[in-house]
């Protein structure tokens, strides 16, 4: 059999919600029925990060980008690329500048601003095929490590490189690595937070789906380092493909034996297990997670003893997340020297996000740290949608804030986030535009904490379901004078006495839309308004016949009928029918409706 072609088809959570496995299926057949099933291999990869244009392909060695498939265009598509040598052009990401170029990848702003280190294997590789991972460097990293270096080194490369960790805190991960290391102990654990439960955030769960070996080899190295024998991966259970595939690679490891004991010959023994979480946001705390392994209610509990000198079933443990991990094999494999001249003085490398929200390219992203988020959103991201305005970025999920369009140019590194009112976090970055009611944007995320607070601590239990109740009020319209003030001072108590992280930075996502959005809050309290037109309780629906251009869009979107229009005549909205879904304000492309 000679394979004359590889049709790298994305298979990561996102394509297939969009159809990629019967994508896949349709290939299959089309393959068979013009038996070239012998000629043209399909590869399933990992998420290709491009989520937006999804179902996504590579043709390889041709290195042609088609997007947005779909199951009625596969036969024309064989037919023409795979047996008469014709690329189809309505599937390119963008028409080719003449008859003769071809787009790439390569070409398109999405893939060309970023660089790629964690996600190096994105798209490229079967993920469940472990040869296809050694064959790009897989495992070098690791042979280095066990087989030339000492703990020691493998420690201070890490702290040379100046990778902190990923996961949200930014704590450089080699003085981690060095406290577990120093701590007394015969039994130590290698722990893998991939627990991800920002709104929005997808990162871990990419990595894991699209290139599994890259934190298990992170992990083994990890384990050489402070002396751990045994490592547990904390995934949650709403991610089965990304388990399916950590499963199928551990397996795979075992086989080669790079997992268990006597790993190369090297005399060092280490293993994974993969714990299954309940989805509680909690358990990212790393005292939770450890809880929750342990068989107990995900709980944090109070610092210190740190999880260094006492973590798991109270022994040293190093805990740090999938991206962090990721890294390791590279910075052995090349060096801390070649790490560190990445990013800026004091954040090196790059960092992956979840770019989403009101922004064109959808996806996942890596960049180096120090670009500016107006490249992120406006080059990589293609800017916002419909031509309507950016209002703000939320950048840290829950425990993060917004940024509004004068610090558009505001580098991102973790010192001149936090400058700006907001965190790195694990990497969740959202995009709002002027349609986003920055009040019921802080309201959502405190009902996503309250919600998610463990209990243990009355500052975060309380607080936060008092903030909730005083945010639902000023978004119905029963905001009061002195409303503000109340939220700003729990506030200020909340940060000041809540146990863990995850209630010390939950006022978070109010105080930065007071400090930027204040009018709105003061709009909402006092003149019974929502200049964002979102507050359903705030809002009176009438159609501006001066700027209605009769095109009918809000009828056909309007669910519950409650729209009278006809061709070539102003919309009329009937109050008694109109259930405030605000679906005709949503898609009138004049602002006719206020």
């Amino acid at each position: 059999m000679t394979i004359r072609m590889d049709l790298l088809l994305c298979g990561g959570t996102a394509c297939r919600a969009s159809g990629s496995e019967d994508i896949r299926e349709a290939l299959k057949k089309e393959l068979a029925r013009h038996k070239l099933e012998n000629e043209i291999r399909i590869i399933e990869t990992g998420c290709n990060g491009f989520c937006a244009q999804g179902p996504l392909m590579i043709v390889q060695p041709e290195n042609i980008f088609y997007q947005k498939l779909t199951v009625d265009i596969i036969p024309h598509l064989v037919e023409e690329h795979f047996l008469k040598g014709r690329p189809v052009k309505k599937l390119f990401y963008k028409e080719p500048a003449s008859e003769e170029t071809i787009p790439t990848m390569e070409d398109i702003p999405f893939y060309s601003k970023q660089k790629l280190i964690v996600l190096k294997n994105r798209g490229v590789i079967d993920p469940e095929n472990i040869n296809e991972y050694i064959a790009r460097d897989g495992y070098v990293g690791l042979s280095k490590a066990l087989l030339e270096m000492t703990p020691e080194e493998i420690i201070q490369e890490v702290k040379l490189a100046g990778l902190r960790g990923r996961g949200g805190a930014g704590f450089p991960t080699g003085l981690k690595w060095e406290f577990a290391r120093r701590a007394e102990g015969d039994v130590k654990y290698a722990l893998c937070n991939a627990d991800e439960g920002d709104p929005g955030a997808f990162m871990d769960r990419s990595v894991l789906e699209a290139d599994p070996h890259a934190v298990l080899e992170g992990m083994i190295i990890a384990g050489k380092a402070i002396g751990a024998h045994q490592g547990y991966i904390y995934c949650r259970a709403e991610y089965p493909l990304a388990i399916k595939r950590l499963n199928i690679a551990i397996v795979q490891a075992r086989d080669y034996g790079l997992l268990g004991k006597d790993i190369l010959g090297s005399g060092h023994d280490f293993d994974v297990e993969i714990y299954q979480g309940a989805g509680a946001f909690v358990c990212g705390e790393e005292t939770a997670l450890m809880h929750s392994i342990e068989g107990k209610r995900g709980m944090p509990r109070p610092r210190p003893p740190f999880p260094a000198q006492q973590g798991l079933w109270k022994k040293p443990t190093v805990l740090n997340n999938v991206e962090t991990y990721a890294n390791i094999a590279q910075i052995m494999q090349n060096g801390g020297a070649w790490y560190a001249s990445i990013g800026t003085e004091a954040s090196k490398g790059t960092k992956v996000f979840a770019l989403t929200g009101a922004v064109n390219n959808i996806g996942l992203v890596e960049v180096p740290m120090g670009i500016s988020l107006r490249e992120i959103i406006y080059e990589i991201g293609g800017g916002i949608p419909k031509k309507r305005k950016f209002k703000a970025v939320q950048l840290g999920g829950p425990s993060g804030g917004c940024v509004p369009e004068q610090y558009l140019d505001t580098p991102v590194d973790y010192e001149s986030i936090i400058k700006v009112g907001a965190i790195m976090g694990s990497g969740g970055m959202i995009v709002m535009n002027d349609q986003t009611c920055m009040v019921d944007m802080a309201r959502f995320f405190m009902d996503f904490i309250q919600d998610e607070s463990c209990g243990k601590c009355t500052p975060c239990r309380e607080g936060t379901m008092r903030m909730l109740e005083i945010l639902k009020k000023i978004t119905q319209g029963r905001g009061e004078p002195g409303d503000i003030e109340l939220l700003e001072e729990l506030s200020d108590m909340i940060k000041d006495s809540a146990l863990c992280g995850l209630g010390q930075t939950a006022p978070n996502p109010v105080l930065s839309t007071l400090k930027y959005f204040r009018e709105e809050y003061e709009a909402h309290i006092i003149d019974k308004r929502c200049p964002a037109k979102r507050c359903a309780a705030l809002l009176h629906f009438e159609v501006d016949e001066g700027k209605c251009i009769k095109c009918g869009i809000c009828f056909r979107h309007c669910p519950a009928g409650a729209i009278r229009w006809q061709k070539k005549e102003t919309a009329f909205i009937m109050k008694d029918k109109c259930v405030q879904c605000l679906s005709c304000i949503t898609n009138c492309p004049s602002d006719a409706i206020f």
